[in-house]
């Protein structure tokens, strides 16, 4: 049985406190930006699981208001929540959705800044990041562009989200270690620190098994579910006691960190569920699991949550990066909670 009471609170603080004083600035739900797009996401699919249209009435109600205010500046992370809003448009056809949908995927694909070979770089709002591709575009923009290939009938976005995985996996995977480095930039030729970042390894751990999930077997994809397997084979040993992974993967000095362990672990469960990974993960998912529920407080709050972090040149830099409440860690446990089946 999912407990969906605890799942509940974990919403329902990431609800109430949009801007509260004890919350990270990226808490508040009504701001268009990455953390937000992440928890939309988390509500939308745990509720269109269960048939709440409760929960589909508060996202639809979030995308009328944010049409209603000025939009925001379009880079990676501004991209994030129109992975939902490509979802509500498969299941409900309005005009201002799908031209916003069209409008959206047009900008990606003709007027994103690339880097050397096409890859989409990873500008954010306050950085340009130039030649530079990071693990967390995958996430925050390339499977919205799967996803509305496929609602509006585009195949060549479909194409070009495959295409991306590919690269990314290219330029990303540590072949030797099996994890996956942070950034990569090709002025420097060079993965800046050579960091094994959690969060970064999370979003390709997401975001593969939801890109399979929607695409099915395809021959590209073949190369994604492989560098996801070599993943959670390299990740597994690397788990620390307390069931988390630290935000430095391979650095003991490091700190747990409850953002990437909650995606990780939804991952694994969800690639279970279907018939990608094998049920020798599921002791270390729910293990994760347990690990993420123990950092969620009476009020629904989830501790332990790295704030945004941009590639670094060295490990210290990982550690030194606050924590802090904040929406993508309240989506991300949300998600994993709604995974979870049996005693956690």
């Amino acid at each position: 049985m999912r407990d969906d009471a605890l799942a509940r609170s974990v919403f329902e603080r990431l609800r109430e406190t949009a801007g509260a004083a004890d919350c990270d600035d990226h808490f508040a739900i009504d701001t268009w930006e990455w953390p937000q797009g992440v928890a939309l996401y988390a509500l939308y699919r745990s509720a269109l699981a269960r048939d709440d249209e409760g929960d589909l009435a508060f996202v639809r109600d979030w995308f009328d208001r944010a049409l209603a205010r000025p939009r925001p500046a379009r880079n990676v992370n501004t991209a994030a929540p129109m992975l939902t809003l490509a979802c509500l448009l498969e299941r409900e056809e309005r005009p201002e959705w799908r031209a916003l949908c069209e409008d959206w995927a047009d900008w990606v694909m003709r007027e994103m800044p690339r880097t050397e070979e096409g890859g989409l770089q990873h500008v954010t709002s306050h950085l340009a990041n130039s030649g530079e591709l990071w693990a967390d575009t995958l996430f925050m923009t390339v499977l919205f562009l799967a996803k509305a290939g496929l609602v509006l009938g585009r195949p060549e976005l479909v194409d070009e989200a495959e295409y991306q995985f590919l690269l990314h996996i290219r330029y990303l995977a540590d072949d030797e270690a099996g994890l996956w480095y942070h950034g990569w930039s090709f002025g420097g030729r060079h993965h800046f620190g050579g960091i094994h970042w959690a969060r970064g390894n999370a979003w390709f751990s997401m975001a593969s098994v939801e890109l399979l999930e929607l695409l099915g077997s395809d021959p590209a994809l073949r190369a994604v579910r492989e560098a996801f397997l070599s993943q959670a084979r390299s990740l597994a040993p690397l788990q620390a006691g307390d069931g988390l992974w630290r935000t430095v993967l391979d650095d003991e000095g490091s700190y747990t960190e409850t953002s990437a362990s909650a995606a990780i672990a939804y991952a694994w469960l969800k690639a279970m569920r279907l018939g990608i990974l094998g049920e020798e993960f599921r002791p270390a998912a729910l293990r994760a699991a347990r690990g993420v529920v123990a950092r969620v407080d009476a009020r629904g709050l989830v501790g332990g949550v790295s704030h945004g972090t941009a590639v670094g040149l060295d490990a210290e830099h990982y550690r030194a990066i606050r924590v802090a409440p904040t929406a993508y860690g309240q989506g991300l446990a949300f998600l994993m909670l709604t995974e979870c089946e049996g005693d956690i």
